[in-house]
C-alpha cells in the first residue's frame, strides 16, 4: 500500500484515477481547487477509509506526505483554460515548481500529466515523441499549450539535477463520463447539443481530424507508465484511431437518435487540423494499447450525459 498525491484529482481524470488507486489498496489524498474540478466526480469517495481530500491550489506550497504523486492540476479544455490564462500559466510554471519541490523533499515518484498541445498544429503526423512540435507562442492557446512545455521542462529538470523520479506521459483526447457538460470539448459539446435537440456546432467544413480514447483506457495507461522502473518518458498515451469531425457528429446523432443538424462556423485560431498519436513507445515498454472502440465508449458517456441532464431538468 502507498501513499498517492493525486492533485487534480476531482476532475475528469483525476476522479477516475482516484477510484482505481482506491480500488487497489492505496492511500489517497486528493488536491484540487475546484475551479474544474467537480465535487459530484468524488463524492462517493467522501469518507472512505483511505481517501482524505485537501481543497487546495498548488500554486501555492503544498505540505504533506506522499509515495507518488500524479500532478493533473490544470485545466484541460479551452473554454476553462482561456476563461483565465495567467492562472492556466501559473499552475503550469509555479504550481509544477510546487509539486516537483514537495516531490524532492519526500523523494516522491511524479507522474506529470502533459498534452497532445505541445505539438501544437502539427506538420507530421501522427505524432512521436520526438517531435518538438509547432506552437504558435503568443496565440489564444498559448497559455495551456506552452505552460504545459515548460512544465515539461521544469519536471525533466528536477529529474537531472536533482535526481527527482519522474514519468511524464502526453495524453490525447480522452473522454468518458465525468467530462463537464460545459466544457467546450467536442464530445462534450456533441452528446449535449444532440440530448438537447440543438444544433451541432461543427467548427469549420469538419475534416479536421481527432483520436478518442476512452478514460478507463487513459488511467491504465497512465498507472502503466508510472509503476514501471525504465521508462521515464515523455510517453503519447492515446487512441491512434482516427475519427473527422462530420465522423464523431453522425455517430453521436445515430446513438441519441436526435434529430439535431448540423450547423458550421468559423474555424478557431490555431486549432489543430489532425492530431494522432504514434503509440509504438507506449506498446513497447508499457504494454498498452487502449481496447474501448469509439461506439462503445460513446455509448457510456451517452448514459452519463442522458442521466445528467435529466437530473437538471428535474
Amino acid at each position: 500500500m502507498k501513499t498517492i498525491l493525486v492533485t487534480g484529482g476531482a476532475g475528469f481524470l483525476g476522479s477516475h484515477l482516484c477510484d482505481r488507486l482506491i480500488e487497489r489498496g492505496d492511500e489517497v489524498i486528493c488536491v484540487d481547487n475546484f475551479f474544474t474540478g467537480r465535487k459530484d466526480n468524488i463524492r462517493h469517495l467522501v469518507g472512505h477509509p483511505r481517501f482524505e481530500l485537501i481543497r487546495h491550489d498548488i500554486v501555492h506550497p503544498l505540505y504533506v506526505e506522499a509515495d507518488q504523486i500524479y500532478n493533473l492540476a490544470c485545466p484541460a479544455s479551452p473554454v476553462a483554460y482561456q476563461y483565465n490564462p495567467i492562472k492556466t500559466i501559473k499552475t503550469s510554471t509555479v504550481g509544477v515548481v510546487n509539486v516537483m519541490g514537495l516531490a524532492k523533499r519526500c523523494s516522491a515518484r511524479v507522474l506529470h500529466a502533459s498534452t497532445s498541445e505541445v505539438y501544437g498544429d502539427p506538420t507530421i503526423h501522427p505524432q512521436t515523441e520526438d517531435y518538438w512540435g509547432n506552437v504558435n507562442p503568443i496565440g489564444p492557446r498559448s497559455c495551456y499549450d506552452e505552460g504545459k512545455r515548460v512544465a515539461e521542462s521544469l519536471v525533466m529538470n528536477y529529474h537531472h539535477d536533482h535526481g527527482t523520479e519522474v514519468r511524464l506521459i502526453r495524453i490525447f483526447n480522452t473522454y468518458g463520463p465525468r467530462m463537464d457538460p460545459n466544457d467546450g470539448r467536442v464530445i462534450s459539446n456533441f452528446i449535449t447539443q444532440a440530448l438537447r435537440g440543438e444544433p451541432i456546432t461543427i467548427y469549420g467544413d469538419g475534416q479536421q481530424t481527432r483520436s478518442f480514447c476512452f478514460c478507463s483506457d487513459l488511467i491504465a495507461g497512465m498507472m502503466a507508465l508510472m509503476d514501471q522502473d525504465q521508462e521515464t518518458g515523455p510517453v503519447n498515451i492515446g487512441n491512434p484511431v482516427e475519427n473527422s469531425m462530420i465522423e464523431l457528429a453522425n455517430e453521436v446523432l445515430k446513438q441519441t437518435g436526435s434529430k439535431s443538424k448540423l450547423s458550421h462556423v468559423e474555424l478557431p485560431e490555431d486549432d489543430p487540423k489532425q492530431r494522432c498519436p504514434d503509440i509504438t513507445k507506449a506498446k513497447a515498454t508499457l504494454q498498452w494499447e487502449p481496447k474501448v472502440p469509439l461506439a462503445q465508449g460513446l455509448e457510456k458517456t451517452i448514459a452519463y450525459y442522458r442521466e445528467l441532464l435529466t437530473q437538471e431538468g428535474s
